[in-house]
C-alpha cells in the first residue's frame, strides 16, 4: 500500500481520539542546534479537537490493526474496516516532512494492538527516539500509551515524549467491563500511578532526566453506556486528584458500522459533550464540586440548555445578587458571565475606588448574563427576578451556546 494511502486510513482511524493537546509542554527550539522542529512556531495545518481548541499536530495511528474487540471502537478485532499500518521508520519521515513544510507543530501517535501490548509499545517508543536521537526533533510528542504495557516501556515513552496518556474509555468499571471485557481498570489505574510517581520525581530533582515534563491525560467515552453526567464528573474528580492529570477529555460515542447491540442506536447530544467540558473546568478553575453541579436531585444530568454555573445560580437565587464591591473571590467566581481573569480585574479595581456598571461594560462582560445576579454602586437588579422567568429570558439556542463560558 502506497503511503498516501496508509496516511488516508490511520489519520482518520485517529479522529476519535480527543486527547491532543500540546498544552503544558516544555519550550524547546533546535534551531541553531544543528537539529530539526520548535514546539513554539505556528502550523498552518490544523486539527480541531471536539471541544473547539485548534492544535495543529500529525495525529495518525501507526496502526488500525488491533488483537481487542471493544464494543465501542471502530478498530475493534471484528470491525470490517480497512486495515493499514505503519512502519516506524514511515512515522518518522512523515513527521519530518510535514514539519518541514511548516503544516505541523508535532506528532500525537496512538496505535491499536498488534501482536502484544509490549510489541506495540516498543513500536511508539522507536518512533519517538527515533524522532529525538536521529533526528534531533524538537517538537511536540504526544504518545498514546498502553497500560498493560511493561513499567519499562511506559519509563522509556516519558523520556522521549513530552506527554503521554492512557485511556480509562469508559466513566465506571461496570461499563469498561461490559463493553471493553479484555481491559483492566487496575492495570489502567497502576499504569496512571506510575507516571505520576515518575512525573512527580522528575520535577523534584533537578538533575533527573526529562519524564512526560507535559504530564498525562485521558479521555472518556461518553454515551456509550448508562452512566450519568454524575458518574462521569465524579470519576474525573477521583482522576485529577489520584493522578495529578492535566486534562480529562470527553468524547460523545459516536455508532459505528456493525456495532454491538449492547450499543445504543444513537448518539448523545453533541451539547452534553460541551457541558462536561463546562463543568470540569468549573471544578478544577472555579471551586465548584460534583454535588453542586450534578445533584442527585436531577437524575445526575446536567442541563442542556444552560451551562452548568448558570444551573447552579438559578437553583441558588437566595445567594444573589453579589456585591461586587464586598463579596469574596469565590463567591465573584460563581457569578453566571464572569470568568477567572475578569474576577481578577474587578478585584484589582476595587483596591481603587468602588465599581459601577459602566465597569462592567467597559469590562466587555455579558451585562445582560451578569446583571440579574449582581450589584453594584449604582445598581441594583430587580427585585422579582425569578429563577423560572431568568431561565425563560437567560436561555438562548444551544447551537449558540456550544462554545460559550
Amino acid at each position: 500500500m502506497e503511503l498516501s494511502a496508509k496516511l488516508a486510513i490511520l489519520a482518520d482511524a485517529a479522529k476519535y481520539d480527543a486527547s491532543c493537546s500540546s498544552s503544558g509542554g516544555n519550550r524547546r527550539d533546535s534551531r541553531g542546534t544543528g537539529g530539526i522542529g520548535s514546539n513554539e512556531g505556528m502550523g498552518i495545518c490544523h486539527a480541531y479537537a471536539p471541544d473547539g481548541r485548534c492544535i495543529s499536530l500529525l495525529k495518525i495511528l501507526l496502526t488500525n490493526f488491533c488483537i481487542f474487540d471493544c464494543a465501542y471502537c471502530i478498530n475493534r478485532r471484528s470491525s470490517n474496516v480497512q486495515r493499514a499500518r505503519f512502519t516506524v521508520e514511515e512515522v518518522v519521515q512523515l513527521t519530518l516532512d510535514f514539519y518541514r513544510r511548516n503544516y505541523i507543530e508535532g506528532l500525537f501517535l496512538s496505535s491499536g494492538i498488534i501482536q502484544s501490548s509490549d510489541y506495540t509499545m516498543e513500536m511508539l517508543v522507536r518512533v519517538a527516539r527515533s524522532l529525538r536521537q536521529e533526528h534531533k526533533f524538537g517538537g511536540y510528542i504526544h504518545l498514546k500509551t498502553i497500560p498493560d504495557a511493561s513499567p519499562e516501556l511506559l519509563s522509556a515513552a516519558a523520556r522521549w515524549a513530552d506527554r503521554l496518556s492512557i485511556n480509562v474509555e469508559m466513566p465506571t468499571e461496570g461499563g469498561l467491563k461490559s463493553l471493553a471485557p479484555e481491559k483492566n481498570l487496575r492495570d489502567i489505574r497502576q499504569a496512571m500511578g506510575r507516571l505520576r510517581l515518575g512525573i512527580e520525581e522528575s520535577k523534584a530533582e533537578k538533575k533527573a532526566p526529562r519524564f512526560a515534563p507535559a504530564g498525562q491525560s485521558t479521555q472518556m467515552i461518553v454515551g456509550a453506556d448508562a452512566s450519568t453526567d454524575r458518574d462521569v464528573l465524579t470519576s474525573s474528580t477521583n482522576l485529577y486528584a489520584n493522578y495529578r492529570l492535566k486534562r480529562v477529555y470527553y468524547s460523545a460515542f459516536s455508532p459505528i458500522p456493525d456495532a454491538s447491540k449492547a450499543l445504543p442506536l444513537r448518539p448523545p447530544p453533541l451539547v452534553r459533550e460541551h457541558r462536561l467540558y463546562q463543568a470540569d473546568w468549573l471544578m478544577r478553575f472555579y471551586g465548584f464540586n460534583v454535588e453542586e453541579i450534578a445533584p442527585p436531585d436531577d437524575n445526575g444530568m446536567l442541563d442542556l440548555d444552560v451551562d452548568p454555573k448558570m444551573a447552579w445560580a438559578l437553583r441558588h437565587r437566595s445567594q444573589f445578587p453579589v456585591n461586587l464591591n464586598t463579596a469574596p473571590k469565590e463567591m465573584l467566581l460563581r457569578v453566571p458571565g464572569l470568568g477567572v481573569r475578569t474576577v481578577d480585574k474587578l478585584l484589582a479595581m476595587r483596591t481603587h475606588r468602588r465599581i459601577r456598571y459602566q465597569d462592567l461594560v467597559k469590562l466587555r462582560v455579558a451585562v445582560g448574563k451578569v446583571a440579574p445576579f449582581v450589584e453594584t454602586l449604582d445598581y441594583r437588579p430587580r427585585a422579582d427576578g425569578e429563577s423560572s422567568t431568568l431561565r425563560a429570558q437567560l436561555t438562548t439556542p444551544r447551537q449558540a451556546d456550544m462554545f460559550g463560558h
